[in-house]
């Protein structure tokens, strides 16, 4: 039998794109191909996504684009940054290229306004705005003729054609002794010279927070070696080296401490600005800084593995897909340049029947080709989506698709699992009531729970010595599965648990032990009572403590217009607490693991949109099954695969964050989308009217795109 071939990701980077119907075309032929299971290219990145079988030949791919006029070259997983320089250099080569054209472009606007009437005045013209049409444009012309060799057509072929033609009309005007238009040809190539290098520049500030995770991390680390240190460049650190990490330092790569302890800053992987206490075999992570004691650090993922390398994967792999809304956009932009050609090829037929000059046909026809360029329809969408998740990923979220912008709006809900996501997740002693001397009640409940081992055992035994409380060997101690855990402490046998436990054991509980039981589980703690000699002798209460910020998470979402609701495998006393104390007016208790998915899709049947946030493995079956899956980033790496968007520093608040930073992107998308479509809409006819000089029109074109990017911009002040 015959095994499918499993579809794996591959990255190009493309060359030549100059608008959406570039990306379109390119997008269209990748898909097109043997092997190919499907592609994505995103123009504002200039980069495309293909999935593709193990057999795949890529040199195939590659010659198919190339055949187009385009061509792509794999990515691999360190070229980020010259990705990023290399937008750098397209912006100093267009404004290398418009300043030539500028100056030539402003001699041919002066002789055609005001030169002298002489008979060498447009023969000066035609030579000065010969270099800015077929040279500082010839770019234009080259892909225009490698599209149309494949019949195609993009923005290229409509500024080809455009200004092709204002300059052999001027110059067919210049020989037959009528006049010409050289400074229309000359001018739509210096003002979309322009605004591609605005354009450019704009892309490039888009890109900036991506670059700043880029350049985080430290270039070079301090190994420990026989006989002292050596320094070498961080690529060069292997798991298992021991590095030196002064304060004031970063940490080179992710690894844990084997010596020393310190405060680590690690906002620019969390967005969390308090520092963090680290101890010996505590994790760390490259890129954060060392603020106070030296540590000794052993590597263990390094490279492309690092925790600073998967956050900058994550948002490349956001930024190369799709939103769904992008489709509507893909394909119009498919066939925009022939209807555009059309459209201006009637104009002129229509003005020249209706008995105008030749010149004012070509005119109105030309403003058509030059005002309707598709740019502002393909930066709509990715623009906000780059600018968007490279906010997020400053801020601490991340989100793992372009999808999860628009799903973002829909939302009614959003369901919290307790442990770990609004609390603490850790145990802590925070309360104790004794009949007689309290530190000899805990010594000796303190000391049967530290040998008893078990997790609850070792919360109380931590708060005990955190009191100053010396603990006795309990050779004998043993857990009673389900009740509590007795042992034999300076000869007595103590007995800590349910009341139940102590019953069993002889010792009598007293209702006011009892009262004061109900009255711990009723504020939300975990409490036990524990006695010997026949007699209780106290109780002891333990709790998950609530995060400082669940409360304002859960405010914050509220005045969203957001519903909340707890999910918890608590009692629903203790359930009813946390809620209580943090705002949360719906409650799910007494959940088991396993069934946290099916509360989620008794949410949905009620026919609400649900957002589910979550950190253990437990929850990854509810991340999946909600509509919008939030991962607390501090919790286990397969609830953090399962979500579609991780939250690093682990703060609930950061949940209303989220949801609000991606549904001010896709706003700005539908924002971005409407002027676009508006704009071309509204500017066709009135080229074709006669209304709009091609000149005017190069200006509005160029606009158009840098004031999609530049609206895309206003997300980085998000806050």
């Amino acid at each position: 039998m015959t095994q499918t071939p499993t579809p794996t990701a591959v990255t190009f980077d493309v060359e030549g794109m100059t608008c959406a119907a570039c990306a379109a075309r390119v997008e269209r032929v990748l898909g097109k191909q043997e092997g190919v299971d499907g592609a994505a290219v995103n123009y504002a990145t200039a980069r495309a996504q293909v999935r593709v079988n193990d057999a795949t030949d890529l040199a195939r791919l590659q010659a198919a684009v190339d055949k187009i006029g385009y061509s792509i070259t794999p990515a691999t997983e360190d070229d980020a940054l010259p990705v990023l320089r290399r937008q750098l250099e397209e912006e100093s080569a267009q404004w290398r290229r418009f300043r030539i054209a500028a100056v030539l472009s402003a001699i041919v606007m002066f002789l055609a306004m005001a030169g002298p009437d002489a008979p060498w005045n447009p023969v000066v013209q035609a030579i000065l705005a010969a270099p800015v049409v077929f040279w500082v444009g010839a770019n234009f012309h080259r892909v225009a003729i490698k599209q149309l060799r494949s019949f195609g057509a993009s923005m290229d072929t409509l500024i080809s054609l455009g200004t092709l033609t204002a300059f052999g009309y001027s110059a067919w005007a210049l020989l037959s002794g009528n006049p010409p238009y050289f400074e229309t040809g000359a001018m739509i190539v210096t003002l979309i010279t322009l605004g591609r290098a605005f354009e450019a520049r704009a892309k490039g500030r888009a890109t900036n927070a991506l670059r700043g995770l880029l350049e985080l991390g430290a270039d070079r680390a301090t190994i420990l070696v026989e006989g002292g240190v050596r320094v070498i460049p961080v690529r060069d650190v292997l798991p298992g080296d021991r590095m030196v990490v002064d304060p004031g330092a970063k940490i080179p790569t992710d690894g844990v401490i084997v010596q020393g302890e310190s405060s680590l800053d690690e906002s620019m992987l969390t967005g969390e600005s308090r520092p963090v206490d680290k101890f010996e075999g505590d994790e760390v992570y490259g890129a954060t800084v060392n603020q106070h004691r030296r540590l000794i650090v052993e590597a263990t993922r390094v490279g492309s593995e690092t925790m600073l390398a998967q956050i900058v994967k994550m948002v490349e792999d956001a930024q190369a897909t799709k939103a769904p809304v992008q489709r509507l956009v893909d394909r119009i932009s498919s066939v925009f340049v022939p209807v555009v050609i059309t459209i201006a090829v009637v104009t002129a037929v229509g003005w020249l029947l209706a008995g105008n000059p030749a010149e004012d046909a070509f005119r109105a026809a030309i403003a058509v080709l030059i005002i309707a360029c598709p740019c502002a329809l393909g930066l709509a969408t990715p623009t906000a989506i780059l600018v968007g998740s490279a906010r997020g990923a400053e801020l601490g979220v991340l989100f793992k698709g372009a999808e999860v912008f628009e799903r973002s709006r829909s939302i009614d809900v959003v369901a919290f699992d307790k442990t770990g996501t609004l609390t603490s997740g850790v145990m802590t002693l925070t309360a104790v009531e004794a009949i007689d001397d309290e530190l000899e009640f805990l010594r000796r409940v303190g000391s049967v729970e530290a040998a008893s081992g078990h997790p609850i055992g070792k919360a109380v035994a931590l708060g005990v010595e955190e009191r100053d409380v010396e603990l006795v060997e309990v050779p004998d101690a043993e857990v009673v599965a389900g009740m509590g855990a007795i042992g034999t402490v300076d000869g007595d046998l103590v007995v800590v648990g349910k009341a139940k436990l102590l019953a069993d054991r002889g010792i009598h509980v007293a209702s006011t032990w009892s009262d004061r039981l109900a009255a711990f589980e009723q504020s939300g703690m975990t409490a036990f009572v524990a006695g010997w000699n026949g007699e209780a002798r106290g109780v002891i209460a333990v709790a998950d403590t609530v995060r400082p910020t669940a409360a304002e998470a859960i405010s914050s979402l509220h005045r969203l217009g957001l519903q909340s609701v707890l999910v918890t495998g608590d009692n629903r006393r203790t359930a009813e607490a946390v809620a209580a104390r943090i705002g949360i007016g719906r409650i799910e208790a007494e959940v088991l693991p396993g069934d946290k998915a099916d509360v989620v899709t008794g949410l949905q049947h009620e026919g609400l949109t649900v957002a589910f946030v979550g950190d253990g493995v437990n929850d990854a079956p509810a991340l999946t099954a909600a509509d919008l899956g939030l991962a607390i980033g501090t919790g286990t790496g397969v609830a953090i695969d399962a979500g579609d968007v991780v939250l690093m520093n682990g703060d609930p608040a950061m949940t209303s964050t989220a949801i609000r930073l991606a549904r001010r992107t896709f706003g700005t998308i539908r924002g971005n989308l409407f002027w676009a479509f508006l704009y071309n809409v509204a500017a066709i006819p009135l080229a074709a009217g006669g209304l709009l000089d091609p000149m005017i029109a190069a200006g509005a074109m160029a606009f158009s795109s840098v004031s999609v990017v530049l609206n895309s911009l206003r997300l980085r002040r998000f806050s």
